[in-house]
């Protein structure tokens, strides 16, 4: 709500129109406590929802500006929850949060006292903890772990846990297309991989079927993943969050709700009907090596987590998806210089949505995308510029600019089976699950809690069942137990993970799906006791050390009431995470850090 300060009334319906023809239900109105743009930006959004017919909830966020008082939570709940534009799920207004489990138990009494429906985010405490916070508190809960680990592929590991905790309490899903950010004010500087998240993620909501979907975001400018319209008087939050240079300005995603129409009713009703061809591109504008990284991290250590270059994350590569009734093909020109595309993905019958990429290979120009069938142009999105010399500052934006073409003819094209007469046919693992998850989410068994399902289509015929009895092999855990004894009966008994004897399992003390932590680490330096101590918890920033060894997470010594700095003289961008994160943890070295 913060980016609406200089919005209107007409841009307000403005926004709800564009959101209503994605086909999107309802805006999640996430407010920081005492944001001055709050109350007139409520009044203003509820008038407009009335005027264009639009649902409106609220998000309270209470990692902004600290906690929401439990009486200001009441107040606005009681002055708009009875709206008639104010959302309800089972006859109750539909509240949520970003964060705040500290105030769990404020919700007894607001729940009480409004008799709201209460789905907060607490992804900090991950799925178990959240409901443990105030135990029956929480209907239901949403996840803002809407990103992939470095440089993979987006799972669904997480969601799993989350519908596994909940155990039939509804669930809210993320989805989002990107994530950069560059507010050193906010200390802020990473990004995830968001190559070809926007695709793999939906098929991911058509497979888990979750009760709610939220996108994250329409107008979070500063992280990268908005999917409304740009406002050159919306830009507050590169101010305040001190960046270098707006890497938002110009580089428009409204594209990216497209295909939202088509994805949102296959999702919401199990069917959908193509009535337009299209295109959809997405691209960063410059190759990766025409400009300095800017500091920019893949994967923060802000969340414990190992970082990566960021090349090491998102390629040089222009990414397009298709909405089309039968097969195509598609061609790419970068300046005029044309490459034969392929598809990396197809939708099982043909009809749906069509995902490829194509490298840079060095040209630079104008990207042009075609779609054509039997020689005959389909759509063609003539887009921005490839160009080595557009760095801002000589800083590279990780930001995408994202272009689509429909067709101007139209067709009718449904899928011939429903997503509930699909199973999954194609599907993966880390690890020793890759192979089992491959073979068995081909033939429409693949488990949430061991596999990420990655197509949808027609159940397969199976292979002639052996009769053979598989178990996960000794050291091994639960988590094998179907897999192997589905794999086995079918002919692919992996002797890797599976056997024909049953034998004791393991209890696992760290999940076999987590992403590792880095362990141990050094630097160069004073930077070496530094980053010792730290990247021996998890905390190993890549400008500062080198990780050096990766397991499960340590969690480091309790804090401690100290704040560190860097010390005098020494660069506070390196110095100055590592110090804040080593003294308050007891170990603050004179000279290179400060207090």
């Amino acid at each position: 709500v913060t980016n609406t300060q200089n919005f209107t009334i007409e841009d307000w319906e403005l926004n709800m129109v564009f959101a209503q023809q994605s086909h999107i239900d309802a805006f999640a109105l996430n407010m920081a406590y005492g944001d001055s743009t709050n109350e007139p930006s409520l009044a203003d959004a509820f008038e407009a929802a009335s005027v264009v017919g639009f649902q409106l909830f609220f998000s309270f966020d209470y990692a902004g500006n600290g906690a929401w008082p439990k009486s200001t939570v009441i107040d606005l709940l009681t002055k708009y929850g009875s709206n008639s534009h104010y959302y309800h799920y089972k006859g109750k207004p539909f509240v949520s949060t970003f964060e705040g489990p500290q105030s769990a138990s404020d919700w007894i009494d607001i729940k009480a006292q409004t008799g709201c429906y209460f789905v907060p985010d607490w992804s900090s405490l991950g799925a178990k903890a959240a409901l443990e916070a105030s135990p029956g508190v929480p209907d239901g809960l949403f996840s803002w772990a809407g990103w992939p680990w470095g440089p993979n592929d987006m799972d669904t590991y997480v969601d799993a846990s989350y519908m596994q905790y909940l155990d039939g309490k509804p669930y809210m899903m993320p989805v989002s297309p990107w994530f950069y950010t560059n507010l050193p004010g906010y200390k802020k500087n990473w990004l995830w991989n968001g190559d070809r998240l926007w695709f793999d993620r939906w098929q991911e909501v058509m497979y888990l079927q979750p009760e709610w979907v939220e996108i994250i975001s329409w107008n979070d400018y500063g992280e990268s993943h908005y999917i409304g319209p740009l406002y050159d008087n919306a830009y507050a939050a590169f101010d305040i969050g001190e960046a270098t240079y707006n890497y938002v300005a110009g580089y428009l995603h409204d594209d990216w709700r497209s295909f939202l129409p088509y994805l949102i009713d296959l999702y919401k009703t199990g069917t959908a009907t193509i009535t337009k061809e299209g295109v959809q591109v997405w691209f960063r504008r410059a190759p990766a090596a025409a400009c300095t990284n800017g500091g920019t991290s893949g994967n923060t250590v802000s969340q414990f987590q190992i970082e990566f270059p960021p090349t090491e994350i998102l390629k040089d590569r222009v990414f397009y998806s298709a909405l089309l009734g039968s097969p195509a093909d598609v061609s790419v020109s970068i300046g005029g210089v044309v490459q034969q595309g392929t598809w990396s993905d197809a939708p099982d019958g043909g009809i749906g949505i069509y995902r490829g990429s194509v490298p840079f290979n060095g040209n630079t120009g104008q990207v042009v995308v075609t779609i054509s069938r039997n020689g005959a142009v389909i759509a063609s999105m003539e887009g921005e510029s490839i160009d080595t010399s557009i760095c801002l500052g000589g800083i590279q934006n990780w930001n995408p600019w994202v272009g689509t073409d429909f067709a101007e003819t139209t067709i009718s094209a449904t899928p011939e089976l429903t997503i509930s007469e699909q199973v999954c046919v194609n599907g993966t693992g880390p690890n020793k699950f890759a192979r089992l998850c491959g073979f068995s989410c081909s033939y429409g068994y693949c488990p949430v809690g061991a596999c990420v399902c990655t197509a949808m289509g027609e159940q397969r015929p199976l292979p002639k069942a052996t009769g053979i009895r598989g178990y996960p092999l000794a050291g091994e855990d639960a988590s094998y137990s179907g897999l192997c004894d589905f794999n086995c009966n079918y002919g692919d008994c992996d002797p890797e993970a599976c056997g024909t004897t049953e034998v004791e399992l393991t209890v696992p003390t760290v999940s076999d799906f987590s992403p590792p932590a880095c362990v141990s680490g050094t630097g160069e330096g004073n930077l070496a006791g530094l980053c010792s101590f730290s990247c021996g918890y998890g905390f190993c920033p890549i400008n500062a050390c080198t990780c050096t060894g990766e397991g499960a997470l340590v969690l480091p010594p309790p804090t401690q009431n100290v704040s560190g700095y860097a010390g005098t003289g020494l660069d506070a961008s390196v110095y100055g995470p590592l110090c804040e994160f080593t003294c308050s943890h007891g170990y603050c070295p004179d000279g290179a850090c400060a207090t």
